[in-house]
């Protein structure tokens, strides 16, 4: 259901979280192969929450109607065949058990939403390698890493960790940054405390310095020195609050509600209109003039450039709201990652119409393209990096 709704929740009280948070959505039910009774109490639980305009589709009656375990037993405790196998069995299997079979329980009921999607048994153990408790048995890590040899990513290590932001230093380190304001550096950083709590986005500018956006759209500093620049970014964000925050070279850049992004530097400020409606992200690059990426609550991703002026040209467009940007220089030339509030995030690579996708199962906070190609992306739980193969 959240699936089709265009939203992430593991629970029902997150569905009713999500649903009340956007605007009225329309959701269809029933179809070929359904139990009209089923279908029947999951429109009254619907109705129930206000939001949601409910269509029942007559059921056909030449269909049978499936039922989990109409197809025999899924040996949960082989990840192959889990992969392989019906994943609505799969989760009534899961549901139902007491075994943690390995890891793989756990694993599935976290990333549900995400394995429950048609595709290809490589795609559901890659993901399920990234959903895996740190104590899953080494024979079920194996097993996995086989069969998800032929989809599109290696997965090259999980951390259970915290992300509200992500952003890379110019030597490729990782910052990450948790909701409560805590500040780490990756490989080895030690957690720091900020200024900030519930942090929104963070921005690298210097070798030393992290810029911070909190949820009431006011800027910290972590580490360095003040500059004039920063200074007066923050005393505009006490009056005017921000909704997002990206830097490039000494270019300070903030997006608002209204759907405008404002560019602060030594030679003044550029802003445009480029969004219907809130900018949710910002990515900017400053070499060799000033490139800019936004993301919307209207679904679109655009490219902008203060020199160039107008709106933009759109990058990506989807009936979602991006929650995350973030750009960076690769060996192949600049690569963009994106993620979004149904809980796709996408690498865009220089030179290539392929565009990478990846799904964790849980809602994305955060992404980041390091200088060596890889993407790593943040959930409330866990950092993954990943590299195309």
């Amino acid at each position: 259901m959240a699936n089709q709704l265009g939203v992430v929740a593991g629970t029902p009280a997150e569905l009713l979280s999500a649903l009340l948070a956007g605007p009225p959505r329309t959701v269809r039910l029933g179809g070929a192969g359904h139990d009209p009774a089923e279908v029947a109490e999951l429109a009254d639980v619907l109705r129930e929450f206000g939001h949601v305009r409910v269509i029942v589709e007559a059921p056909d009656d030449q269909a049978p109607v499936r039922k989990p375990g109409d197809d025999g037993p899924v040996d949960t405790a082989d990840a192959a065949a889990v992969c392989a196998a019906d994943p609505v069995q799969v989760t009534a299997a899961y549901e139902s058990a007491d075994d943690e079979c390995g890891g793989l329980r756990g694993a599935w009921l976290r990333a549900g939403q995400s394995l429950i999607r048609d595709q290809d048994p490589a795609l559901r153990a890659l993901v399920l390698q990234t959903a895996l408790p740190a104590d899953a048995e080494p024979g079920v890590r194996q097993a996995l890493a086989r069969s998800a040899a032929a989809a599109p990513w290696q997965v090259e290590w999980v951390r259970p960790c915290k992300v509200a932001a992500l952003a890379v230093l110019p030597g490729g380190a990782l910052v990450v940054a948790d909701p409560g304001g805590g500040v780490r550096v990756l490989p080895d950083g030690v957690r720091q405390q900020s200024t900030a709590t519930r942090v929104k986005a963070a921005a690298v500018l210097g070798e030393d310095t992290v810029l911070l956006l909190d949820e009431r759209g006011r800027l910290h500093r972590h580490g360095g020195a003040g500059t004039a620049l920063t200074k007066a970014v923050a005393a505009t964000l006490a009056r005017h609050p921000g909704t997002a925050l990206a830097v490039a070279a000494d270019i300070v850049l903030v997006g608002d509600r209204m759907g405008s992004v404002h560019a602060f530097g030594s030679d003044g400020l550029h802003q445009a209109a480029l969004h219907s409606g809130r900018v949710t992200a910002l990515a900017a690059t400053a070499a060799p003039s000033l490139a800019v990426w936004t993301g919307g609550a209207d679904g679109a991703v655009r490219a902008w450039s203060p020199a160039g002026g107008g709106h933009g040209s759109t990058v990506s467009q989807r009936p979602s709201p991006v929650v995350a940007l973030h750009t960076g220089p690769t060996t192949d030339g600049q690569a963009l990652a994106v993620a979004w509030a149904d809980g796709l995030a996408e690498l865009h690579r220089p030179g290539r119409r392929d565009v990478l996708t990846f799904r964790p199962g849980p809602a994305i906070r955060a992404v980041a393209v390091t200088p060596d190609g890889a993407l790593c992306v943040g959930t409330e739980e866990t950092l993954v990096r990943l590299r195309p193969r």
